[in-house]
This record gives structure tokens, C-alpha cells and sequence, in this order.
């Protein structure tokens, strides 16, 4: 038993955009035109939906607006011409730090010199100051030949000897710290801080760019890896994040990590580049970890030939920075590239469910986050309302989804007939034997006793006058007038041929089909239909499988005579009742069985047109009535449906497709009925 609890409205209720049913209403289309529920999906999840209560569902195309436009915010941000900058004001200052220790020390000399006593200690101080002079005049002259860029300037003072300690610690601690740099952006184990990237550090580094060289040439000649990469995250998982499980995974990790730097140079202008290029190579420069560093690079272009590598980014903006916010700029702009990849290729509910909603949320901002959990929303909605199945990796429409694709169908052809074309009203009634109408007549021996209680009190008072008791007298009864319901058996031949898809008919002919079998289920269960598919060859179709007939059905040819033969087999199981069937094409027949084989010629051969024929005139001797609804205007197929009428006495219709329902469900239901009271 179902429960249901009202309460006064206080304006906080909240009540969801739209449901189920609002989700397979927008699918419909999509459907009926491919036949593919996962591609209908996929084009919803891209347009988004608007809500039946208010409250759009904004689809993929939304989300990576608003991706695309924070990523370009933060190009129009910042800029890489400063990435350098630092580390020159950085040296600068190192520069002007020994220049000023060269002059400390010089007039610390001369002041000995003058505080010695006269002879041999002042000679020998006086002789240590001309040295020294001499010494620092060198390191002087050194200094003004450095190159302005800064990787030159970096190389040359690579081997200078500074007098001063204190910009000799300065310039070790920058190199360390650019060394440390460079390497942290391949691996997680330097980034614990750049003043601990010690000569046992850079040992470790060397030892395992060694072993993982050695591990992804192996796992190239396509030999198991697996122990050979359980020993290597032994030994060196430190310098990577956690999570890796395998080669593969390590490879595409690693490969993004060198992507980076590359994207890094290749979004510089060329003399930046250079001059980064210039740098790294004296930063790694010491015994061969430069070599296995460029050879790793390599490595890892040749594992994975078809990804992105060292993409560019314009950066156009007036906001410096510096290597590591370039380098950190950098990776964000390559999650983004990842993120709007996953949403393109988003094309099936399974595929959002892989995207990351809480980097999405990062990357693109919180509404684009509650808009990915919508779109999510919907197909949990269709599952839930027992429209969608799963099986195994497909989606499929259930029966019950077919039933209420059907009935859309139906009322959508009903809501454009005209008022006194068709009732499709409820009745408060039923009529025993027929349907009631609003008519009357005096009862008669034999008729059905459907009393009009109205009309037959009407009738004794008008005899007896008013007052109570009312005597009612056999003249009085008055009955409805009914109509007979006549039983049917109807075969529907829909066809299938190529031309049907390229015309633009079969999604007309599919939507007719499909009410069709709706109003037949729902208001005269006691009639069978069949569907029967004719192309090349033709074949049954359940009418709960017409919504999802996709393109690739529809075929070259159009074989009548088969479709034909399969509807008289159908029918012939039948006793009793109407038989009839409904032929929807939009063309003359072109293929026919002759000894087993399918014979297909167009333009269409007297053969297949006498094969065709002998069908109407079996059918025709069976008391089958076949009516055929022309979909184009030609002169072939008009000429020979008029053979085909004047055979089996049936009628023919030209119907523009979008017109097709109201014929047929109009023609349908006026041969149901006749008055028989």
C-alpha cells in the first residue's frame, strides 16, 4: 500500500526540475531517429534539458564553457616573461655581493698594510695586498665579461672563484635550489625542499633515472615487467606519488611529469626557451645525469606515441612569475587540457561517472561541478522508473519504456486531429457488446439492456404525471444506441529501405508503428498487430523493439513480395475477425525470392513486379485487405499501388510523413466500429 502525506506549503519544498518521464519525453526523438538509447543519451548530456517545473539541466556544452573560460582567464592573467627575471635579480644580487666582498677584502689589506711595522712584516703585507690586488682585478674583469642573459651569466660563474663566502654559499644555494627544481618537477621525492637536495640526494636521483631507463626499455621489447617493477618501487617509490600499481601507470605518469617541462619551454619565446634550455643543461650537467635525463625524455615519447607532448600555452598576460609558478601554471593548464578532453569524450553515463567531479569543481568552479551531478541525475532517474537497463557494458530500453514511447507517440498524433475526427476520451461506461453512444431509442425485443435511467423516467412521468411512486410500464425503456467493435488481426509492413532513412520517412513510420501498437493495446486488447520489416529481405519485428531500430537496419531493396508472405502466414493463424494489412513505404518493390535467393534489380524487373503481384492475389483470395500509404509521389510506385488496389480492392493513400499518423490510426478505428442499435 502506497502512502501519501500533504502538508501546507511553506515555500521550502523543494521540487526536482523535472522527472523520469520528462527525461524519456526528451530522449524520444533522438531514439526514434537512431534507434541508439546511448547515443540519445550522449546528445541530451551535451544540450542539457529544460524542466518541466522550472530549472534547467544545463548539459556538457555548458560545463566546457565554463572550463574553457577559466582556463582563459588564467592565460589572460600571467605571463613567462618573467620566469627568468628572478633568477637574474637573484644573481644580480650575488654579482654586486662578491664586488662588494673584492673591495671589503681589498681594504682590509691595505689596512694591515698600513697598521704593520716598518720592514719585513710590512714588506711582506704590502706584497700580499699587490697579490691580492692582482687576484681581485681577475675576478673583477670576470665579472664584467658575463654575459647579460641568465643562463650565461649562470655558466660563467659555474667555475668562477668568488673571494667572497658569503656569495659563494648564495650561488650554491641557487644552484641547488634551480637543480632541485628542475628535477622535482619530474619526481615527488625532491619536494620535501630545495636546501636539502644534498650530493646524496643527486646520487639517489642518478641511480634511479639508471634503473628506470633499464625498466621501460625492457617493458618496450614487450617482455613481463612485473617484477622488475616491484623491485624498482621498491628501491625508489619515494620519488613517486602513491597509487601507481604498474608500468603503465608509472609510464603515464612520468611522461605527464616531462610533458610539463617541455609544454614549459614551448610556450617561451625562442630566446627564453634557449636560455631555460642553456640552464638545465649546466644545472644537470655534472658525470651522465644530463644524458639520462634526455634519454628518459625520449623513452617516454617512444611508450606513448599518440600523447600530447610539450603542448603550448599562450600566456598573455602582465602578471610575472617566476620558474616554479610557471612550472605549476603549466600543470594546471595541462588538467585542464585532460578535464576537457573527458568531457568531450563524454559518451555514455559511464563515462561521467569517470570524471572527477572535485577537479572539475577546482578547474572550472562549483556550478559546473552541480551541473555534472545533474546530468548524472538523469540516467539514475530513467534506471529508477524502470525506463533503462543495463547489460552487461549496454544500455537498453525496457519494455515499459517502449509502452510509454508509445503512448507519446499516440497522443502526439491524437493532439493534432481535429476535435470531431476521433474521440479519445474516456468514457464513464462501458458499453456491453459495443461502445455506447449518446444516442437513444425505445427498447426492442433483443437489444442489448443498456437503460437510460434519464430518458426512461422522462417517459413514465410524461404518461402518468408527476408523483410518487413512479410507475414505469415496458413502452418506457429507452437504451442507448451502440456500436459494434469488430475484432481485428492487422499485420503493420514498415519499410525498411535505405531510401526510408535518406528521405527522412522512417521516423514517421517508426512513430505510426509505434502508436499503432499502443492504441490497439490499450482500447482493443482483443486485436493482435504484427510488425513486419521489409528491405532486402524481410523479417518480424516484437513492436516493443521498434523505437530502437537503429540506421544500420535499414538496408538496400524492398522486398513486398517476402513481407507479403510473412503477413498471410501471420494472418493464417488468425480465425475469425478482419484481416488486414497496412503497407507503409515509399517506394516500388525491387527484390524478390525466387528459388531460395533473394533476385534484387533497380530500376525494379517485370519478375519482381509479378512475384509482388501473385502475393496481392493470394492475400486477396484469403479475404486479407491490404492498404497502402505512398510516402513519395512517383510515377512507378503509383501506378503500382493501383495494380495492387484494383486486385485486392484495398485503398491507397499518398500521405506527407508528418501527416501519416492521423491516416492510419483514423483509418483504423473508423473500421472499427458500425451501429447495430
Amino acid at each position: 500500500m502506497t502512502l501519501y502525506r500533504y502538508s501546507r506549503w511553506d515555500g521550502l519544498q523543494h521540487l526536482p526540475a523535472l522527472d523520469a518521464d520528462d527525461v524519456l519525453e526528451a530522449l524520444s526523438d533522438d531514439i526514434l531517429a537512431e534507434g541508439d538509447i546511448r547515443r540519445a543519451l550522449q546528445r541530451l548530456m551535451q544540450r542539457g534539458m529544460r524542466g518541466t517545473r522550472g530549472g534547467d539541466i544545463p548539459g556538457l556544452r555548458r560545463v566546457l564553457e565554463q572550463l574553457r573560460e577559466r582556463r582563459k582567464a588564467e592565460l589572460d592573467r600571467s605571463n613567462l616573461g618573467g620566469v627568468l627575471d628572478r633568477i637574474g635579480e637573484r644573481l644580480e644580487q650575488i654579482v654586486e655581493q662578491e664586488r662588494d666582498g673584492i673591495e671589503r677584502r681589498l681594504k682590509e689589506a691595505e689596512r694591515r698594510s698600513l697598521d704593520a711595522a716598518p720592514g719585513t712584516e710590512q714588506d711582506g703585507t704590502r706584497t700580499a695586498e699587490q697579490v691580492l690586488r692582482r687576484t681581485a682585478q681577475q675576478r673583477r674583469d670576470r665579472l664584467d665579461a658575463l654575459p647579460p642573459d641568465v643562463a650565461g651569466r649562470l655558466h660563467g660563474l659555474a667555475d668562477y672563484e668568488f673571494m667572497d663566502a658569503d656569495a659563494r654559499d648564495a650561488f650554491a644555494a641557487l644552484t641547488d635550489e634551480l637543480r632541485g627544481q628542475v628535477l622535482e618537477n619530474y619526481f615527488e621525492g625532491l619536494k620535501r625542499g630545495v636546501q636539502q637536495t644534498t650530493p646524496q640526494d643527486l646520487d639517489r636521483v642518478r641511480q634511479m633515472v639508471r634503473d628506470l631507463n633499464a625498466l621501460l626499455e625492457k617493458h618496450a621489447t614487450g617482455a613481463d615487467t612485473t617484477e622488475d617493477f616491484a623491485k624498482f618501487m621498491g628501491t625508489h617509490g619515494s620519488f613517486f606519488p602513491p597509487g601507481i600499481e604498474n608500468v603503465d601507470q608509472l609510464i603515464d605518469h612520468m611522461h605527464r611529469q616531462a610533458s610539463r617541462m617541455a609544454s614549459l619551454l614551448n610556450s617561451m619565446s625562442p630566446q627564453k626557451r634557449q636560455e631555460l634550455q642553456q640552464m638545465m643543461d649546466d644545472l644537470l650537467r655534472d658525470d651522465r645525469l644530463q644524458w639520462d635525463m634526455a634519454r628518459l625524455a625520449g623513452n617516454l615519447q617512444a611508450l606513448r606515441p599518440d600523447s600530447a607532448f610539450g603542448e603550448p600555452y599562450a600566456f598573455d598576460g602582465d602578471e610575472p612569475m617566476g620558474l616554479p609558478d610557471a612550472l605549476a601554471a603549466v600543470d594546471r593548464q595541462q588538467r585542464f587540457d585532460t578535464m576537457e578532453e573527458q568531457l568531450r569524450g563524454a559518451r555514455d553515463p559511464d563515462a561521467l561517472d569517470r570524471i572527477d567531479a572535485d577537479a572539475l569543481r577546482e578547474l572550472a568552479g562549483d556550478d559546473a561541478e552541480e551541473d555534472l551531478l545533474q546530468l548524472r541525475e538523469l540516467t539514475r532517474q530513467l534506471e529508477e522508473a524502470g525506463y533503462l537497463e543495463r547489460d552487461g557494458g549496454r544500455l537498453e530500453l525496457t519494455p515499459r519504456a517502449a509502452r510509454r514511447l508509445g503512448m507519446r507517440a499516440l497522443m502526439d498524433i491524437f493532439s493534432r486531429l481535429r476535435r470531431e475526427s476521433l474521440g479519445g476520451h474516456p468514457l464513464p461506461r462501458a458499453g456491453s457488446g459495443g461502445e455506447l453512444t449518446d444516442d437513444t431509442k425505445p427498447f426492442s425485443f433483443g437489444d442489448t439492456f443498456a437503460v437510460d435511467v434519464n430518458r426512461t423516467l422522462f417517459n413514465a412521468m410524461s404518461r402518468s404525471g408527476p408523483g410518487t411512486p413512479v410507475e414505469i410500464h415496458p413502452d418506457d425503456f429507452e437504451i442507448h444506441r451502440s456500436e459494434e467493435s469488430t475484432v481485428s488481426s492487422t499485420v503493420l509492413l514498415l519499410d525498411m529501405s535505405r531510401s526510408m532513412l535518406l528521405r527522412g520517412c522512417s521516423t514517421a513510420a517508426k512513430r505510426v508503428a509505434m502508436a499503432l501498437h499502443t492504441l490497439i493495446h490499450t482500447k482493443y486488447p482483443r486485436d493482435r498487430l504484427y510488425v513486419v520489416g521489409f528491405a532486402y529481405y524481410a523479417r518480424q519485428i516484437r513492436p516493443e523493439a521498434i523505437a530502437t531500430l537503429s540506421p544500420y537496419e535499414f538496408e538496400y531493396g524492398t522486398n513486398l513480395q517476402h513481407a507479403l508472405i510473412i503477413a498471410r502466414q501471420l494472418l493464417g493463424r488468425r480465425h475469425g475477425g478482419n484481416k488486414e494489412i497496412v503497407v507503409i513505404t515509399d517506394g516500388e518493390p525491387t527484390a524478390h525470392i525466387a528459388n531460395g535467393q533473394v533476385e534484387f534489380a533497380y530500376p525494379p524487373t517485370i519478375r519482381t513486379m509479378q512475384s509482388t503481384l501473385r502475393e496481392v492475389g493470394r492475400a486477396t483470395r484469403e479475404g486479407i485487405v491490404i492498404n497502402t500509404f505512398m510516402l513519395e509521389r512517383s510515377r512507378y510506385l503509383s501506378e503500382f499501388v493501383d495494380l495492387m488496389s484494383r486486385i485486392n480492392r484495398g485503398r491507397a493513400f499518398y500521405v506527407e510523413p508528418e501527416r501519416l499518423g492521423e491516416y492510419v490510426l483514423v483509418d483504423y478505428v473508423s473500421k472499427k466500429t458500425r451501429r447495430v442499435a
